[in-house]
């Protein structure tokens, strides 16, 4: 998913919106201090695959929070409202952190107070049951798990819930597991032009439901990433009743988890009551302690920032879903005696890089000297310092399974200014000195501080940077279109799940090359297409893991199709009669599932 923009057409999709350019807008460097980031890594500093859970971990009730109180209402400051409301409309962040608190699926992420993640069941009994070499996946439901209005959650409802993803008014949500039932791109809508609304669905032999506890897939390949899928927003369940009213269910949706909309008023507010059909003994990781949540929409980060680092009367009792610390207050706020103390810092899941359109730039030599020649740290520097990102080797975020610590192919860690001497002597030697370069960047005042730099650097290597402003709005619209008509842009990519099967065939692999595609580069590799097929087969995690690794390799050292820049970071404040905080890994910001208000 990118890590800025709106909607595009395709399998994954932006999920910070325009929030990203925001989280990169301080013009100085950043605090010192401890980093306290967190993220599931083994010793040596790779983040792990998140294992999948036994029935005995998907049972509830959730484990009990420390010091929780019961009672109380937390106000959320949020800068954009929520545009999608039904749950397979929604794939950006700051709606994924409002589902975590209404809705449910068949599974979902647990996570201990050391950081460590297992995927369990949620409406299911575990993280499924695989036969047949991963191309048969068994769920069965739990007893006891309802809807709002008191309606039991049947095996029809699941189905009712994947089929709707196949009608044409669902279009922002993720469609991995419709495509791998009914075949790739957009021709699974074929499979089911209309959904399930005029009385078909798919066959037996794809999608059956033998009975009211039941639900299996069955798939033509091994999908081993299934589990995974299922925990993403867009598949929760959703009811097979005349309450899904189709594209109107955007605007009442029927809620399963802890709380439920009491009033939505779009671009202005939203109130969260307590669902009181829902059973804490069904679910294992979600709490019911606050009475409920009051949200307001329009509070940029430097309004959220100040209200909370300010803590007067209700703002104590306030956080942000998404919303982060102003970059250009992160200084004010590390050294405020009372702030300092009330902040959730962790990785992001994007990885910033510059990509060069091999439709134009056919030499690899160019693009290493691209490479050799960004100028990482005053980048980072731009962004915020240390609180805002860190320094990149590689195209795996340090939250996806397979990153390496450490791993730096183009001495970007060693040299972290860049190297414009190794990148004037690879132009020299591809017969390029002096080579137009057409720069694209987005018209924010972050991205303009960084073209100066960038282009800078560029033409110290030897380039003659010719720079176009774009507008953001249209960021990657523009730089998604196959003729864009530029050689180099950033863009921000992350994980679905902590997997490299959401990283690297979408950005990489030549098949999917289309307007829209987040292919940005343009890569056409023989080698990489057939590698994706292969670790696609592969049932083992672990090999699986390390296959992904090796490619990452390839793809970084011998082809070299975009610039590792920085890994994000997050940074948010939190009222001081806010209890129960930690940092959500799967989510990237704090977790809305243990909150309780301090009395």
């Amino acid at each position: 998913m990118n890590a800025l923009s709106t909607r595009r057409a395709g399998a994954v999709i932006a999920a910070l919106a325009a929030g990203s350019l925001a989280l990169t807008g301080c013009s100085s460097g950043g605090g010192t201090g401890k980093d306290k980031s967190q993220t599931d890594k083994d010793a040596a500093g790779q983040a792990k695959v998140v294992p999948l859970g036994t029935s005995d971990q998907s049972k509830g009730p959730a484990a009990p929070v420390a010091g929780a109180q019961t009672g109380g209402t937390i106000t959320v400051y949020q800068r954009d409202s929520f545009n999608h409301l039904d749950p397979a409309q929604m794939y950006v962040s700051d709606m994924r952190q409002l589902a975590k608190l209404i809705f449910r699926g068949l599974t979902t992420y647990k996570q201990d107070d050391k950081g460590n993640q297992t995927l369990v069941g949620d409406l299911a009994t575990d993280a499924g049951q695989m036969s047949d070499g991963g191309k048969t996946w068994k769920y069965t439901l739990k007893d006891g798990i309802k809807f709002e209005d008191g309606k039991p959650i049947t095996s029809k409802d699941i189905r009712h819930t994947i089929e709707r993803q196949y009608a044409s008014f669902i279009t922002e949500g993720p469609t991995y597991v419709q495509q791998w039932l009914s075949g790739a791109g957009t021709t699974y809508r074929k499979a089911l032009p209309d959904g399930p609304y005029k009385g078909d669905h798919l066959p037996k032999s794809v999608l059956d439901t033998p009975d009211d506890k039941t639900i299996v897939f069955h798939f033509k390949d091994p999908q081993t990433q299934l589990p995974y899928a299922l925990a993403e927003a867009g598949y929760s369940a959703v009811p097979d009743s005349d309450k899904d009213t189709k594209d109107k269910y955007d605007v009442a949706p029927v809620c399963a988890g802890p709380y439920k909309i009491a009033d939505f008023k779009s671009g202005k507010s939203m109130q969260l009551v307590r669902n009181t059909n829902w059973d804490p003994k069904t679910d294992p990781v979600r709490q019911q302690y606050p009475d409920g949540f009051s949200i307001s929409f329009n509070h940029q980060y430097s309004d959220y920032t100040k209200r909370l680092m300010a803590d007067q009367g209700g703002d104590k009792t306030a956080i942000g879903f998404s919303n982060l610390v102003e970059p250009s207050l992160t200084r004010q706020v590390l050294t405020d005696a009372s702030a300092s103390k009330r902040l959730v810092q962790g990785y992001a899941v994007y990885v910033w890089q510059m990509n060069m359109n091999m439709d134009r730039i056919k030499d690899k030599r160019i693009r290493d000297a691209i490479t050799y020649a960004m100028p990482n740290a005053q980048i980072v520097r731009i962004n915020g310092g240390s609180y805002g990102g860190e320094n990149a080797g590689g195209l795996f975020s340090p939250t996806v399974a397979g990153y390496e610590k450490g791993y730096d192919p183009y001495g970007k860690l060693k040299k972290p200014n860049g190297d414009p001497e190794k990148a004037k002597q690879l132009l020299k030697e591809a017969g390029k000195t002096g080579m137009k370069l057409v720069y694209a960047y987005a018209n924010t005042e972050i991205r303009q501080q960084e073209a100066v730099a960038i282009a800078d650097a560029l033409g110290k290597a030897g380039f003659n940077v010719q720079k176009k402003e774009v507008d953001a709005a249209s960021w990657y619209q523009q730089m998604g279109k196959v003729d864009n008509g530029f050689d180099i842009y950033m863009t921000g990519w992350g994980q679905d799940w902590a997997d490299a099967s959401t990283v690297i065939p979408p950005s990489y692999d030549g098949r999917t090359i289309q307007d829209g595609s987040s292919n940005y580069s343009h890569v056409r590799d023989q080698h990489i297409s057939d590698e994706i097929d292969k670790i696609k087969q592969m049932t083992d995690a672990k090999k699986q893991t390390e296959a992904w690794q090796q490619l990452h390799h390839y793809i970084v050292e011998k082809v070299d199709p975009a610039s590792p820049i920085y890994y994000t970071k997050v940074l948010q404040l939190y009222g001081s009669k806010i209890g129960g905080i930690r940092y959500n890994i799967e989510a990237g910001y704090l977790d809305v599932n243990t909150l309780f208000v301090k009395k």
